[in-house]
């Protein structure tokens, strides 16, 4: 299969879309900030000096996930319907795991509007943070799901 930002000269191709089908499409990404004790302590109490860092994390990824376009040169603008970024904390494993869900009913995907949800608020987490635990590390970025189009249905544990 070949790439399809790359046209047959080998140059950057905003792909035209115009001629796809409108459904509903929708994808699911998530990541993880693995941090220290006492930074996670302060998450999940809410006393970190900066705020409420998890409702700030949840605003940045829903606003970056309505700037994905403007951020990756390729992506089409896009007029999301739904942006949903859910937070879980896992104090066994020191981690916060986010999540971004994004939907609407259009002629492309929104896997890149997911994983740019997800990193923003995973940046936000990492910036409200740092005072506390410089050491922090963002991992596991990853889209889990996605469905509409002419693909249909995928899952990373469906392969």
């Amino acid at each position: 299969m070949a790439l399809s930002h790359v046209n047959q000269h080998g140059e950057a191709n905003m792909v035209d879309v115009s001629a796809k089908a409108v459904t509903t499409r929708e994808a699911i990404a998530e990541g993880e900030l693995h941090l220290s004790a006492d930074a996670l302590a302060q998450v999940k109490n809410n006393s970190a000096a900066k705020g409420d860092v998890l409702a700030v994390a949840r605003i940045a990824g829903i606003q970056g996930a309505k700037q994905c376009a403007n951020l990756i040169p390729l992506c089409h603008p896009l007029a999301l319907s739904k942006v949903d970024i859910q937070f879980t904390v896992d104090e066994e494993n020191q981690r916060i795991i986010t999540r971004c869900r994004c939907k609407l009913n259009g002629r492309t995907g929104v896997e890149m509007e997911a994983l740019t949800g997800v990193n923003v608020a995973l940046l936000t987490l990492f910036d409200m943070c740092k005072a506390v635990d410089p050491a922090m590390v963002i991992s596991n970025v990853r889209v889990l799901e996605k469905q509409g189009g002419k693909t249909g249905h995928w899952s990373r544990d469906e392969g």
